[in-house]
């Protein structure tokens, strides 16, 4: 399933929310602009490692990509719910929201496989987390989502159902890895999305600012 928009507009610009997309891209070009082996030093480099854990990498990874796929899901993902969590929060709220559900998630994934030497990349916990706190302010509302098995159809799913589900989907995958004790599956940090995810959820109640908009 593929959401395409929400139907909640936006009472502010979100700043922020755009801001992140732009830091994700220019970063993406940086990526694109190296040779693969100064590529794979880079990604080794900036991408956590849980075996060889530099502190500084539970930032900077999850401004870095893995290809075009990678990148243009989780700004898409960003984009249709990162405007109306930032609303609610404020900028200077969501901004610290933000990173604080990308280092938490990368943490998750650190101890799901503290030995690996596999580096892990991507702004989907950070993401999660987005989705996380969208999916308690918002559980009524609903996303425009593309279903694309058999024939390509569009139709309106509860925000509460399409993000509960993926959630789910990650949960399931997430204990899956664990008990082939193989934390890269398909090169997808499950764990991280999960981790996100729930301190998305929790955080929502740190985070939202008095007298926000009633929940829907």
């Amino acid at each position: 399933m593929i959401p395409l928009r929400d139907v909640i507009p936006s009472r502010t610009v979100p700043v922020v929310t755009v801001t992140l997309i732009l830091l994700n891209a220019a970063a993406w070009v940086l990526e694109l602009s190296m040779p693969p082996r100064e590529l794979d030093q880079f990604i080794r480099l900036y991408g956590v490692v849980p075996g060889a854990l530099r502190p500084a990498a539970l930032l900077t990874s999850m401004f870095l990509h893995g290809g075009w796929f990678h990148i243009i899901g989780n700004m898409w993902w960003l984009w249709i719910f990162g405007d109306n969590v930032e609303d609610e929060f404020g900028h200077g709220r969501f901004l610290v929201f933000y990173l604080l559900c990308g280092l938490t998630a990368a943490l998750g994934q650190v101890i799901m496989d503290p030995t690996s030497l596999l580096p892990t990349i991507g702004a989907s916990g950070a993401i999660a987390g987005v989705m996380g706190a969208y999916f308690v302010l918002y559980p009524r509302s609903r996303v425009l989502t593309l279903i694309p098995f058999f024939l390509f159809t569009v139709v309106e799913i509860p925000a509460i159902f399409l993000l509960g589900l993926w959630f789910l989907m990650q949960l399931v995958n997430a204990s899956a890895v664990a008990t082939t004790a193989n934390t890269a599956s398909g090169g997808v940090a499950f764990a991280a999305h999960v981790a996100g995810f729930m301190v998305g959820v929790l955080g929502v109640f740190a985070f939202r600012r008095r007298g926000g908009r009633a929940w829907v």
